[in-house]
């Protein structure tokens, strides 16, 4: 996301493939320096298609990585991602609409479940309360 003003850099684009050292970790990413001098952050969420607790399980400082410009902005800061140079892991293959059924069916099942439990409760509350009011009338 940083970069510093230089002008005998050779500029990157979105889609280049640089290479880079780490230089700083953050909690939410880490700062790489390019092979041009620039600086560029690499978001936590750039990192692996699979889930990262922590930046350091995956890059320490000293590193060096091949990573995908993804995104320069206005201010010529630059992201970098490492999940777009890895191959993206399958996709399940259930069908959503499965899915979607399978959640209406368990849905539907605890409603009844749900709504059976009610009257169960509300009868029981009731028969206590009418066995209260007999018990004082007999007195």
């Amino acid at each position: 996301m940083v970069e510093d003003k230089r002008s005998d850099q050779a500029p990157v684009s979105v889609g280049d493939t640089v290479e880079c050292e780490v230089e700083q970790i953050m909690p939410y990413g880490a700062f790489v320096r390019l092979s041009t001098g620039q600086r560029a952050m690499i978001h936590i969420s750039e990192l692996s298609y699979s889930y990262v607790k922590k930046v350091e399980d995956v890059l320490e400082v000293g590193k060096k990585v091949t990573a995908k410009v993804i995104k320069i902005d206005e201010k010529n800061r630059i992201d970098l991602s490492l999940k777009k140079m890895e191959e993206r892991p399958p996709v399940a293959p259930s069908a959503p609409k499965e899915t979607e059924d399978n959640f209406e069916k368990k849905l539907s099942n605890f409603l009844k479940i749900s709504d059976q439990k009610i009257a169960d409760l509300n009868s029981k509350l009731n028969n206590a309360k009418a066995s209260k009011k007999r018990s004082k009338r007999s007195k």
